[in-house]
């Protein structure tokens, strides 16, 4: 197993492309920068109702506070019908709760993640390697940023 040199996810050995993140890997094993961890959830995986992406979301987060991350990218999916998913509704409002609490710092919305706004450009200041992330400047509606 060795860390997506992007997205930080574990992978197993000889894989060329990261299933989380679609970059493509240059060595077998590649580093995370040091004193900067990002992992990428993916909330849609398995097609769950609601309640169980509410509860993996709560589960994922504790487990990046232990393990020392710092930004997750959250796949929650933009929704069939057009006007945004049950899944991306329902996790953002827990997020904006949880910063409300204290309890993460910041939370980045897909269609806002563009190098040119400015809490972004605070966050690729404080976070260089995010400057890579495939979803910047994309207006990708399908995801989130959370800065724990």
């Amino acid at each position: 197993m060795f860390p997506c040199g992007v997205c930080g996810n574990e992978l197993k050995a000889g894989t060329r492309v990261c299933p989380y993140c679609g970059t493509h890997q240059e060595d077998d094993f590649v580093r995370k920068p040091v004193g900067f961890s990002h992992k990428t959830v993916n909330l849609e995986f398995g097609r769950p109702i609601v309640e169980v992406a509410l509860r993996r979301l709560e589960q994922e987060l504790q487990t990046a506070r232990q393990e020392g991350i710092r930004v997750l990218t959250l796949i929650h999916g933009y929704g069939s019908s057009g006007v945004g998913g049950a899944i991306r509704h329902e996790s953002r409002y827990l997020l904006a709760d949880l910063i409300h609490k204290g309890q993460i710092n910041m939370v980045i919305h897909g269609e806002d993640f563009r190098a040119k706004a400015g809490p972004v450009r605070d966050l690729l200041r404080r976070f260089p390697q995010l400057s890579t992330n495939v979803h910047l400047n994309r207006g990708n509606r399908g995801i989130t940023i959370v800065v724990l």
